[in-house]
């Protein structure tokens, strides 16, 4: 397969000049929160322990009234940097996906070098760690979900880039909307799914979408119209969107490029009462 010519927006960082005006298009609401590449600046970045030469905007966390599934975080790893022990928690998994630099990921002793489009599953109490061996600063995506283990299942590390990875066309679209899944979606040792979604210009999902599972939306590209619970929502490249459980979601792409995100969703288990 040959690989798409893709790009993947990694976030500007630094400060906006006092002449801009501070009206942006952040929204928190009980059903849905966006927050719009603008206000992802260097004053609200935090230093984790256990990682060096690192900075992280925290993109979500479990919060009364919202998404309370997982953490996402949108890491920047300069040269030299990383971490031997990247999770304190035993009993939470980890996704990698990379969207600038390079990123050298070992779990459980198989080491991989991530460059753009790279992701990597660590499961749930598994030995791993993150290196930048590059010249410039690695940018990457981090989510984090305390892993619901079920008997006779194990999850294991998975590799790889997705751009080599053949999407899924939606049915009924003429492969205009498509899903590029990274992790085995039929496979119940895994509880959460990621995925790269494409829509063409023009495309769209044509029903409010209103379902149990939490996303994380990180748009990597293009532009779209949202409709999120009853607002319609402008988004770019660069935003990204919380959506928690049963909140009715649609979108229109809006050109001139593909829009595309990446998606994350829990799945796979018993609702425990």
């Amino acid at each position: 397969m040959t690989k798409q010519n893709t790009q993947y927006f990694a976030n500007p960082a630094g400060h906006p000049p006092q002449t801009d005006l501070l009206t942006d298009r952040a929204i928190v609401t009980e059903a849905y929160t966006v927050i719009p590449r603008g206000v992802m600046r260097d004053i609200v970045t935090s230093v984790l322990p256990d990682w060096e030469d690192t900075r992280v905007w925290i993109l979500n966390r479990p919060v009364a009234g919202g998404a309370t599934t997982f953490a996402q975080y949108l890491m920047e790893v300069a040269p030299g940097g990383g971490s031997a022990k990247p999770e304190a928690q035993s009993t939470v998994e980890g996704f990698i996906f990379v969207v600038d630099g390079e990123l050298s990921v070992t779990i459980e002793g198989e080491n991989r070098v991530l460059a753009p489009g790279g992701f990597a599953y660590a499961p749930a109490g598994s030995q791993w760690q993150v290196k930048n061996d590059g010249g410039a600063a690695a940018k990457f995506h981090w989510i984090r979900k305390a892993y619901q283990a079920l008997e006779g299942y194990t999850a294991k590390p998975v590799f790889g880039n997705e751009q080599d990875l053949e999407p899924n066309p939606m049915p009924g679209t003429d492969n205009k909307w498509r899903t590029t899944r990274m992790l085995p979606v039929d496979d119940l040792a895994y509880d959460m799914h990621i995925n790269i979604v494409t829509f063409e210009p023009g495309a769209s999902i044509p029903f409010a979408e209103t379902h149990v599972m939490e996303h994380g939306l990180y748009v990597l590209e293009g532009k779209a119209v949202y409709r999120l619970n009853e607002d319609w929502v402008e988004v770019q490249e660069g935003d990204y969107m919380s959506l928690r459980a049963f909140c009715p979601q649609a979108c229109y792409a809006g050109g001139p490029s593909n829009f595309r995100y990446l998606l994350y969703k829990d799945v796979n288990r018993q609702i425990v009462l």
